[in-house]
């Protein structure tokens, strides 16, 4: 079970205010709230203000999500949302709104019209399946190609050609990248925060 470290409350808590982003850095382990499955054209976000997920918005196309997707508590991406993160080769459907422990195994740069929007790539850390699989390269040239592809057409029949990758990086860009939006969750988030 988890549990925080705080009273129990008549209010729910706010995991995205609450919990660090790193579960245990050393392992490389982060907190995730997942906010989608793949095989989805839905877009469920989560609101910094409540912690509830709320379809953001249907997919214009019919390419779906190929990947899990959620994002990282006490994170601010450049983009002004909680930095993403892709959890690849998961085998069974994980609950919207539940939190995952992810092993990082990498970082996508993204641009989304002219926003920086840069996706972590995770494994499950507790799922035994992956534990043989160290960096996103292990997936193979396939899996770049299809996340690659994924990114830069999604928006094809909304706003075409306005999606761009920028590249794929290891373990250590992504924990810099994690540690930006970390202190950047520090001085623009979390001192508007009551309570």
């Amino acid at each position: 079970m988890a549990n925080l470290d705080q009273a129990p409350s008549r209010t729910m808590p706010n995991l995205l205010h609450i919990l660090p982003a790193f579960a245990n850095e050393s392992e490389l382990r982060v907190n995730t709230i997942v906010e989608l499955n793949s095989n989805t054209i839905n877009k469920y976000e989560l609101i910094t203000e409540t912690g509830h997920l709320k379809l953001d918005r249907v997919g214009y196309s019919s390419l779906a999500y190929p990947f899990a997707y959620g994002c990282l508590p006490r994170t601010w991406d450049e983009d002004g949302d909680p930095l993403d993160i892709e959890i690849v080769n998961v085998t069974e459907p994980l609950v919207p709104g539940s939190i995952v422990e992810a092993r990082i195994i990498g970082i996508m740069t993204f641009d989304d019209g002219g926003e920086v929007d840069d996706k972590v790539i995770g494994v499950i850390a507790d799922d035994k399946r992956m534990d043989h699989i160290q960096s996103f390269e292990q997936l193979g040239k396939h899996w770049i190609n299809e996340t690659t592809y994924y990114w830069e057409h999604y928006k094809d029949l909304k706003k075409p050609g306005t999606c761009t990758v920028n590249g794929f990086f290891g373990v250590e860009k992504a924990v810099q990248i994690i540690k930006s939006c970390e202190e950047r969750y520090l001085s623009a988030i979390d001192p508007n925060l009551i309570n």
